[in-house]
């Protein structure tokens, strides 16, 4: 390390113009989309990925960091999580339970995000407005069928505010960051919230996310992904305690293979109270493997056993999906569910939104939603994450240097004077 230092310093005395803002060097890169795993170095300029190779010169980075030993992917992408945290009435869901992007994005690798439909079309132009518009985090949003969204759980069941045409007027308006509709918590029989939102998805052509809310026996989950929704369509909370997983035969139900080839998509959304071991273990074994990783991100959920988006990842890693496998499905894969193929890579070019990781070997324990347990020896630990090139998360103080290094009036702002004190 202390010869990577040197060279910097030796080139930046030489007048040399870096040709790279950061260069990440000795990490085992890992990138599903375009098949690498390996050990490489990763050089980035003007928030882009400018090189991946091996032995990329340090004299030719502004800012070289050694994260050897660790793994290097493209940021994570969760398309579950909850950011309306304005709403500014007292007592409503989204608004108390929705938490504020950038505090829980970087620290665990996470530098997209997607909100499962807090807002509806009533009040969605004001979510962009006081969240999505000021985050540092790259924002998208399922706009709620709903026209107060997720305020409160009354206010989801009132199909007379189910407004479809309303909804994708909005949702072209707001094309930009608006990747699908969303019904969730629907309480009755009928199946009215999913028949609205999947018109809003037809006129704006746009997927449609379903939390399939209370299970009714008239209104069976696998009628859901079997013939109500659309290819493209997503059933989150997949692996959720109602839904029927595994038959007496111990197999995977054949339903679920049928509506995976109609292609309908399967999304984690773990939550605080929407994921089973039992479900997911034979699910996993037997290889059926969700299309995207996601932790339904809200107050409840990450002060509960699903805590983040790389304990959730670990939680896989446990089942026994190999690490690559559940890299692309917190990456490209999820990204690819939402319409943005051009994220979730590290692909020269691609924006360079990069999470590091320390696969950490140890003695480790999960716990589902409803604290039924599994063992492990390993687990994922975010330590570093750039969002487009910028360094907004550095747990091991990478990118700072030895104090003892520094200007001895270090800190000092310009103007300002230090005093010493009377002897």
């Amino acid at each position: 390390m202390k010869a990577l230092i040197l060279a910097v310093m030796l080139a930046s005395a030489a007048g040399a113009q870096p040709a790279w803002d950061l260069l990440l060097k000795g990490g085992r890169v890992v990138d599903p989309k375009n098949g690498v795993d390996r050990v490489a170095d990763l050089a980035v300029k003007d928030g882009r990925i400018a090189a991946i190779g091996s032995g990329l010169e340090a004299s030719r980075a502004a800012k070289v960091l050694d994260v050897s030993g660790l793994v290097v992917t493209p940021g994570l992408v969760d398309i579950h999580v909850h950011l309306f945290h304005t709403t500014g009435i007292k007592d409503v869901w989204a608004g108390d339970n929705s938490i504020r992007p950038d505090d829980f994005s970087f620290r665990t690798g996470v530098t997209t995000m997607a909100d499962a439909g807090s807002a509806g079309w009533r009040n969605f132009e004001t979510f962009r407005h006081t969240v999505l518009d000021r985050a540092k985090t790259r924002v998208f949003a399922f706009i709620n069928i709903a026209g107060f969204g997720m305020l409160s759980n009354m206010v989801e069941q009132h199909a007379e505010d189910m407004n479809p045409a309303e909804l994708a007027r909005l949702a072209k308006k707001h094309a930009d960051i608006v990747v699908g509709v969303k019904t969730a918590h629907w309480e009755s029989g009928e199946w009215t919230a999913v028949q609205k939102a999947v018109e809003a998805g037809q006129l704006a052509s746009l997927p449609v996310m379903v939390d399939f809310g209370f299970f009714k026996k008239e209104r069976p989950f696998w009628e859901l992904v079997t013939r109500k929704l659309r290819p493209g369509d997503i059933a989150t909370h997949a692996f959720r305690a109602p839904v029927p997983w595994i038959g007496t035969d111990g197999k995977v139900y054949a339903y679920l293979r049928e509506a995976r080839k109609r292609g309908i998509k399967f999304d984690v959304g773990h939550g605080g109270g929407s994921f089973a071991f039992r479900n997911a273990v034979p699910a996993v074994e037997q290889g059926f493997y969700p299309d995207s990783i996601s932790t339904d991100l809200h107050t409840g959920s990450t002060n509960n056993f699903m805590m983040d988006m790389p304990t959730t990842m670990s939680k896989f890693l446990a089942m026994g999906m190999p690490l690559n496998d559940v890299i692309a499905r917190s990456t490209y894969l999820a990204a690819a569910v939402i319409g943005q193929r051009d994220l979730g890579h590290i692909a020269v070019g691609a924006p360079a939104d990069v999470a590091v990781f320390r696969l950490m070997e140890g003695e480790f324990k999960y716990g589902d939603s409803d604290a039924g347990t599994i063992s492990s020896k390993r687990r994922l630990f975010c330590e570093l994450t750039l969002r487009e090139g910028k360094i907004v998360w550095d747990w091991n103080a990478r990118s700072g240097k030895d104090y003892r290094l520094l200007d001895p009036a270090y800190g000092v702002r310009q103007g300002e004077f230090i005093v010493p004190p009377p002897k």
